[in-house]
């Protein structure tokens, strides 16, 4: 059996593998990068870029349907299997960033195999075995299947299948009520399809009820049928497709059933007690700096029982790069934004107010409302607002809910990493019209009453106009 001897060992070709793989190589350390699957991860193929090119379809569907005044809607011809040969077509436009040529140009050494620790400094993969002075665990993370009666016997779709999927569905059953479940709901719809979805709890949850809600109004409005607080009791299919009975007796007839109840972590297959690595059902466990148990191996992305987002992964390559190459210490942000891509979107950076007013009894909350913003109403793109919590002047969470609102959460993310204060914000220069107005807006509202409605200022700038020439 072949022995290789490298300086990192990547487990996994997703967001954050390839940015290790890439910083660690053009750096100068010699890398080994393995992966059993695709390159690219499950971002590239299954994930965030054929979800948004099919969210962009769909966006251009109901475009077509609504129309806008002066020009008259109409019902817009759709082609399934060709939108789905496009999404194959955007895949394929951004895989050779993420593809093995590309990075064995780097220098990196690539391996097409699944790995397994055979012991705490060595790996096997593909006929090989790997000694490195450290490993990276970037496997990533799998659909979580629930236990439901009958499941084994429907063909259900995840997220890894329902891109392939080439036939309309006639009527999609979901279940689930995170982003991914609201993202996949309101994009079919938008393409012609009935759509059900069986949430067992709230609808997205995590997120502020007020943005929340205004994104379940807007899906419902649009003809997608949601059920909060309900489970599938059992399923059995039928010859067009599946019969779901829900817990309260409910019988629901649908013609596919995606599932999308969560995710978690692929580390079956990495034998990691024979590499002295303690995990648990969330992942890796990790420290801070995302080393595991064992010093040599660190874990980042979904792997490591965090939050489940690519950026997070790419943001953990260099926590990892910079202990590996360096030797410094590093840990990994707490700042981190997270967008649900409907539309409206839904933008979080920091604490939620439920959970601000929970650890900060001195709290401030500032609202700004997309319908006062000229950019917004020029678009017809009223519904949203800003939702900005304060303490002392500082930003501890910002909630944003409507269109872009992922483009603007952004400059609060920086504002709360950098530690600014709200004037920060208020003074910079927006270009006009932007949907940018509404978080200097925002920031700028702190100081209104201290301006507008302070008794000392008014007797300050009267005394001022006394004696100015």
């Amino acid at each position: 059996m072949e022995r290789i001897s490298t300086d990192i060992c990547i487990i996994g070709a997703g967001s954050g593998g390839l940015s290790v793989a890439a910083g660690a190589s053009q750096m100068g350390a010699k890398v080994v990068l393995i992966e059993g699957a695709a390159m690219g991860g499950d971002c590239l193929n299954f994930g965030c870029v054929p979800s948004k090119a099919l969210l962009a379809a769909g966006r251009v569907a109901q475009s077509n349907r609504t129309g806008t005044p002066g020009v008259a809607g109409a019902e817009p011809q759709i082609d399934f299997a060709a939108v789905k040969a496009q999404i194959a077509a955007v895949i394929g436009q951004i895989a050779p960033v993420d593809s093995q040529e590309r990075f064995e140009g780097f220098g990196v050494q690539v391996i097409r195999a699944y790995a397994r620790f055979v012991n705490p400094r060595e790996v096997e993969a593909g006929g090989k075995i790997i000694r490195a002075r450290r490993f990276v665990i970037a496997t990533g993370s799998h659909p979580m299947i629930p236990q439901v009666p009958g499941l084994e016997t429907i063909p259900y779709l995840t997220n890894e299948t329902i891109f392939a999927q080439l036939e309309r569905p006639a009527h999609l059953l979901i279940l689930g009520g995170g982003p991914i479940a609201m993202e996949m709901a309101q994009a079919h719809r938008r393409l012609g399809c009935a759509v059900t979805v069986i949430a067992r709890s709230k609808v997205l949850g995590r997120d502020d009820p007020e943005a929340a809600a205004l994104v379940l109004s807007t899906l419902r409005d649009e003809g997608v049928s949601v059920l909060e607080g309900r489970n599938i009791a059992r399923l059995r299919p039928l010859p067009d497709g599946l019969e779901a009975v829900l817990d309260d007796g409910t019988t629901l007839a649908g013609s596919h059933l995606l599932i999308a109840t969560g995710r978690t972590p692929a580390i079956k297959a990495l034998d990691l007690p024979a590499a002295g690595v303690a995990f648990t059902e969330r992942g890796v466990t990790v420290g801070p700096n995302l080393r595991s148990s064992n010093r040599r191996i660190y874990a980042v992305g979904d792997v490591s029982g965090g939050l489940q987002f690519t950026h997070v992964a790419g943001a953990h390559a260099g926590v990892v790069i910079r202990q590996m190459l360096f030797g410094l210490p590093a840990k990994q942000a707490v700042i981190v934004p997270t967008v649900t891509y409907t539309d409206p979107e839904l933008a979080q950076v920091g604490l939620t107010e439920a959970d601000a007013r929970k650890h900060h009894p001195n709290l401030q909350v500032l609202r700004q409302e997309f319908l006062h913003n000229d950019r917004a109403v020029t678009d017809g793109k009223t519904a949203g607002f800003l939702k900005l919590m304060l303490v002392k002047g500082r930003p501890v969470g910002v909630t944003i809910v409507g269109a872009g609102a992922g483009e603007l959460v952004g400059l609060w993310a920086l504002a709360m990493s950098a530690g600014l204060k709200v004037g920060a914000l208020a003074s910079i220069i927006a270009p006009y019209p932007t949907r940018g107005e509404i978080s200097k807006r925002a920031a700028g509202a702190y100081f209104s009453p201290k301006l507008f409605d302070n008794i000392a200022v008014k007797r300050v700038v009267r005394l001022v106009q006394r004696f100015l020439p």
